[in-house]
């Protein structure tokens, strides 16, 4: 990552751990996940929402490597638009983000494992059944939900209004 993006809030898993290890008993974690490839109002107003429910907001951000995997079927440009280090740089930037971890892997499975989030949050376009990592929150009696999105916002609509004049 450039020297000029970084952030106290961007860590390794490792580093999160141990910062982790200091949090006060009853500390109640909120884990989200994605790409967040080009930020948009619906993405500030999830991670809002997701940040009130709990004492702390860690956004595990997929990898370059990771976005290429998962969105390389969709249209227009080649994904990730913005690298790992600029997209964990702008989530850092946000009051609601306290913490970015980058997972190279397609899903946040292993990390969740890691973590163990009290909450485990994703948007209304996953049912829950769907959301990875449910079962691990729900085994240690956390809380698993999907929250509805802002309408009309999303990085591939965005990206076909730039890409076709919309």
């Amino acid at each position: 990552m450039s020297d000029a993006l970084t952030s106290p809030k961007i860590l390794t898993l490792p580093e999160f751990l141990a910062r982790k290890a200091t949090f006060p008993k009853g500390y109640s974690l909120v884990f989200t996940n994605g790409c967040y490839d080009i930020l948009h109002p619906g993405h500030v107003d999830l991670l809002a929402r997701a940040r009130a429910l709990g004492d702390g907001l860690l956004l595990g951000l997929n990898s370059d490597a990771s976005v290429r995997r998962i969105k390389d079927d969709l249209p227009g440009p080649k994904r990730p638009v913005n690298s790992q280090a600029e997209r964990a740089f702008v989530l850092a930037g946000l009051s609601s983000v306290d913490f970015v971890v980058v997972f190279d892997e397609n899903t946040p499975l292993e990390l969740i494992r890691a973590v163990r989030p009290q909450v485990l949050v994703k948007g209304g376009d996953w049912d829950i059944s769907r959301i990875v990592g449910r079962e691990v929150v729900e085994a240690d009696g956390g809380r698993v939900l999907s929250l509805p999105l802002l309408p009309g916002y999303s990085t591939t609509g965005l990206i076909e209004r730039l890409t076709h004049g919309g």
